[in-house]
């Protein structure tokens, strides 16, 4: 049926050897870096059934897993593993396991009194269990090193911890131990394993995915090169495949934004984050027609932190038609911060002739400018004033800017170019930050300029300094 030509040494066998060699590992302390959607996740759970269900068995599992989606997807694995391997277990659906801090976990009970909790990413749930520990997406989690400090005490008194994840970034806790692992002779005694795509494919991942497909999906007639090309071409960028698929973490020392600051800030990836409460909004867009996207994103101001409220990215549109879905956004907000470089020029001109100037201001890049713009996302990431939604695009044109120091001294942020833009989620969100700084200082720039059609003028491009706010 497929066209796989790498098959498992065992053909009938439910798990391949990297799935079988997890299931089979009894270490106390182990820890897996894999790429996505291989099964791995299943595995764990049919693990965890097998020695939390059998006669005798002394711990019960603690799941920690990144959101709640999550915790129920893998308390539904344990089920189904129950069903398969015909054990009575009473599914409690979410229990209550901590009132005072509002910690829910989802349980499973087997005839032995044992359970198996689910739970989400919350690192204080983990406080005061005992039995075995597993950290699923391990990396992903906001705080792994907190998860695995309060997670170890808790098989003192036996069980395991086991953590497995793709990777976030080369500065993440969970490349911080696979380093200690490889690099300083492992002096926790962790059990590694390693798998990549390319590994995971010679031991008959498509094979057993093509027995799974319908007979008319493109991917059964694929053999693993073309479906390790397919998988490769549908990543965000290649920075994305090399972590999410190949065990090679981002670096960091390069990245403007580490990956764990971006991810201490995404909103959990069930929320409605477009739920607008007090309508204190404020807006930055940075424009594009064809070869990058015109972004708008809006950020909503409650106390001290801005919530992202909407983000929309607009591509290879006319200008008409972009208006008619920005325009309405800028009469909304209280502020709006349009890129007037170039292109911009003409977008200042007529969102300020509809709306005003003091509710539209057009900010013309230069370096200085790009400094000052973007060091206040930095800033409100590392006070966690700053929420942005669990998006593979965005995260991807955040991680995309590096600061660069030329010969002569000087700061510049650059990103590479790519089929989906230029960094253009990253400055349209540092605009809408910049929008919503309040109160304003003293304004010491070069305004940029009005001309009555927009584009027939180079705008000046001398370095000015925008306005500071007092919590930058």
């Amino acid at each position: 049926m497929g066209n796989a030509r790498c098959l498992p040494a065992d053909p009938q066998a439910t798990f391949l050897p990297f799935q079988s060699r997890w299931i089979n590992d009894a270490s106390r302390l182990k820890l897996a870096e894999k790429p996505r959607q291989v099964g791995w996740s299943w595995s764990a759970a049919y693990a965890a059934v097998r020695r939390t269900a059998q006669r005798g068995a002394k711990f019960d599992q603690w799941v920690s897993s990144r959101d709640e989606t999550q915790a129920r997807l893998f308390i539904e694995d344990c089920k189904l593993w129950a069903d398969v391997l015909k054990l009575a277990a009473g599914d409690f659906g979410e229990e209550v396991i901590d009132a005072a801090e509002k910690q829910t976990a989802y349980a499973l009970r087997f005839a032995n009194d044992r359970r198996i909790h689910s739970m989400s990413s919350n690192p204080d749930a983990q406080a005061g269990k005992r039995g075995g520990r597993i950290l699923d997406e391990f990396a992903l989690h906001k705080d792994p090193r907190k998860l695995w400090a309060i997670a170890y005490p808790g098989i003192t008194w036996g069980g395991q911890l086991e953590a497995f994840s793709t990777h976030r970034g080369s500065h993440n806790f969970f490349n911080q131990l696979i380093r200690e692992i490889k690099e300083n002779d492992n002096p926790k005694g962790i059990s590694l394993h390693t798998v990549t795509l390319e590994d995971a494919l010679a031991q008959g991942l498509l094979y057993k995915l093509q027995l799974k497909l319908p007979t008319d999906d493109p991917r059964q007639g694929m053999d693993e090169q073309a479906y390790f090309d397919y998988i490769r071409s549908g990543c965000v960028d290649e920075e994305s495949f090399q972590q999410e698929y190949m065990c090679r973490p981002a670096d960091d020392d390069v990245a403007f934004l580490e990956y764990d600051l971006i991810a201490a800030c995404e909103y959990p990836a069930e929320t409605h984050w477009q739920h607008i409460e007090a309508a204190e909004l404020y807006a930055g867009i940075d424009i594009g027609r064809k070869r990058d996207l015109t972004v708008l994103w809006v950020v909503e101001r409650l106390g001290d932190v801005l919530y992202t409220r909407h983000v929309e990215a607009l591509h290879n549109m006319p200008k008409s038609a972009q208006q008619a879905v920005l325009w309405p956004w800028i009469e909304r907000c209280r502020r709006t911060c349009i890129d007037a470089t170039g292109l911009g020029i003409g977008w200042v001109d007529d969102a300020q002739d509809r709306f005003g100037a003091s509710k539209v201001e057009g900010i013309t890049f230069t370096p200085k400018v790009k400094e000052a713009l973007a060091y206040p996302v930095r800033g409100a990431m590392q006070d966690r004033a700053l929420r942005i939604p669990y998006d593979a695009h965005i995260r991807a044109d955040l991680r995309s800017v590096t600061k660069q120091t030329t010969v002569a001294g000087n700061i510049r942020f650059t990103a590479e170019r790519t089929p989906d833009g230029h960094a253009d989620r990253f400055w349209a969100l540092a605009l809408g930050i910049h929008a919503a700084a309040a109160p304003a200082g003293v304004i010491e720039f070069t305004p940029a300029p009005r001309h009555p059609r927009g584009f027939d003028s180079a705008h000046n491009d001398s370095d000015f300094r925008i306005p500071q706010a007092s919590t930058w």
